[in-house]
């Protein structure tokens, strides 16, 4: 279900925890595992918790708390405008807005190259940088202007 190098770097999640903590590396293995596939079927959660020694219930429940997996396909690029409160006092709402517009799809759609997936997002922890984006749950984009978008729009196109 996984390749042997995901796998490995699953090992290496373990590894830091104690046998009888195993459960630890959940969050990590998850993330592994939607870097390989590009998002979290069912099967893979599972195939995930069976590895690692838990239910597929309990890596279920992780997987759908965090924002951050994908449990359904998205695009190449996805976008995450954060407009918790701080951010969308400092335009988080207006960059969301221009992105909806730019891209033509609304937040939870991608666009029909598969390309890009909106999504809104909580509190990222950088509101001093407000607005924010996160590229792909890895990539934090800081005071995102409509001119810091296309520029970013023409870096991932």
């Amino acid at each position: 279900m996984l390749s042997a190098e995901s796998l490995k770097q699953i090992d290496i999640e373990l590894a830091k925890y104690p046998a009888d903590q195993r459960r630890s590396a959940i969050m990590g293995a998850l993330r592994i595992a939607q870097t390989e596939k590009g998002w979290l079927a069912p099967e893979t959660i599972a195939f995930v918790a069976d590895y690692i020694g838990i239910s597929p219930a309990q890596a279920y429940e992780v997987a759908t708390f965090y924002n951050m997996y994908d449990l359904e396909p998205v695009g190449k690029y996805k976008l995450t405008v954060c407009t918790n409160l701080p951010c969308a006092l400092r335009g988080g709402m207006a960059t969301g807005e221009y992105l909806k517009q730019r891209l033509g799809i609304g937040y939870g759609e991608t666009t029909p190259d598969g390309k890009f997936t909106l999504v809104e997002g909580e509190c990222m922890g950088a509101c001093g940088d407000a607005p924010v984006m996160l590229v792909n749950n890895h990539s934090m984009c800081s005071f995102m202007t409509e001119e810091a978008i296309e520029k970013k729009l023409a870096e991932l196109e």
